[in-house]
């Protein structure tokens, strides 16, 4: 009995040596081994053998890369005001004998430098510049931090300002100065665009009124030259008429003296007229008296004494000339039909057909024409609105069908 209780004492003892002997460090740890209290090496990741009773395992360090979130610092800046700045520090362990015996805790040392190299780095800033230079602050923390952290056997690989929070008052008072930039920017944005839809609208208008002058313009143009050859036409058409008209005079008269002599009157047929018209004479309203000169019967001697012969009875009598062939065929009818001809003078015809074609041309104003349009005075070159209107000359109508007529 007493030797199963010594094996079994041997057997406890045999389990708590090789515990003490075999230490398990897993994948991204390290640990400090002791030997009777003194440092004696670092060893990581996997089975470690330990002498029982003299080496033991001090402390293990995670040599992963750590982040680390630090709670707001009430930080002043330059211009005296109390801004509170959170901090995310990233850093990892890579002599862990000097994290464990080069300070007492690593996590407190960081926070305490970045805290004190935040606020002697943002001392020396004004609020609208620390909002601004969170490059600048990161920079400057991570490079104090990695030269106090090296002896300590940390590598700070980035610092970040997680949150800036000013006092509320002037956060209210920066709300109210975004607001008003933002109601400035606005307000000048409108104003551009009612300026760039004033002078769009300017131009617009310009454009209206300079090619309603245009068309005004040339429409007075036409209008002007259709009036002056309208006038012209007319001028023709009176002279022609006023021609036609004297030519229609002078041949009833040429025919009438014509027909006259051919038909060779008699004194005694001119008496007789005269004697049939006197009754007709007395006939007016206003004749009262007729008186006959007692001198007609002498002027009627000497009349018939100088245009007759007198014969072997003594007696004057008239004998009429002899009647040429000129006279005859003038006397003689003749076609009339060519009088009454209504058909219009070619040339007035042409001149019609070329004003007609003028004024019924399209007017065309395009834009592009306003350019060219502003040329300097006297070299500004003819448009299609400047083209001469071919002009006609007054020209002497003859009749359709004219004919010699020569007085006898």
């Amino acid at each position: 009995m007493e030797g199963i209780i010594v094996l079994f004492v041997l057997m406890i003892f045999v389990i708590i040596v090789l515990v003490k002997s075999i230490a398990l460090i897993p994948q991204g740890e390290a640990a400090v081994i002791e030997r009777l209290g003194r440092y004696t090496r670092t060893v990581s990741g996997g089975i470690t053998l330990l002498v029982p009773f003299i080496d033991r395992v001090r402390a293990k360090v995670d040599t992963r890369e750590r982040v680390v979130s630090f709670p707001p610092q009430a930080v002043i800046t330059q211009d005296n005001l109390t801004v509170a700045i959170d901090t995310v520090v990233t850093f990892q362990i890579n002599d862990a004998a000097r994290a464990i015996y080069g300070v007492d805790n690593y996590i407190v040392g960081v926070e305490q430098i970045s805290t004190a190299t935040l606020r002697d780095v943002v001392g020396g800033m004004t609020l609208e510049e620390t909002l601004t230079s969170r490059e600048v602050i990161n920079r400057r923390l991570r490079g104090e931090l990695d030269a106090a952290t090296t002896k300590w056997g940390l590598r700070i690989s980035r610092v970040e300002l997680k949150a800036i929070d000013p006092p509320p008052s002037i956060q209210q008072s920066m709300e109210k100065q975004m607001k008003a930039d933002r109601e400035k920017r606005a307000t000048i944005l409108t104003a551009e665009g009612q300026r760039e839809a004033d002078i769009k609208t300017a131009e617009g208008e310009k454009q209206a009124k300079i090619l309603a002058a245009e068309g005004e313009k040339h429409a007075m143009i036409l209008a002007a030259e259709a009036e002056r050859q309208a006038m012209i036409l007319r001028a023709e058409g009176e002279r022609a008429a006023k021609y036609l008209k004297a030519q229609g005079e002078a041949r009833s008269i040429q025919k009438v003296n014509a027909a006259i002599k051919s038909a060779q009157l008699t004194p005694e047929v001119l008496a007789y007229q005269y004697l049939d018209k006197l009754p007709k004479m007395a006939q007016g309203s206003a004749n009262k008296t007729w008186i006959i000169p007692s001198q007609f019967g002498d002027s009627l001697e000497q009349f018939a004494k100088a245009m007759a012969k007198k014969d072997d009875e003594g007696i004057f009598r008239y004998e009429p000339a002899a009647v040429n062939e000129e006279t005859k065929e003038m006397a003689s009818e003749e076609d009339t039909a060519e009088w009454f001809n209504t058909e219009s003078d070619p040339a007035i015809a042409a001149a019609v057909a070329a004003a007609n074609a003028v004024a019924n041309k399209p007017v065309e104003s395009p834009l592009e024409e306003l350019s060219t349009s502003r040329e300097p005075q006297g070299q500004r070159e003819l448009t299609q609105f400047d083209e001469p209107v071919p002009s006609f000359e007054a020209q002497p109508v003859p009749p359709q069908n004219p004919r010699p007529y020569e007085s006898n």
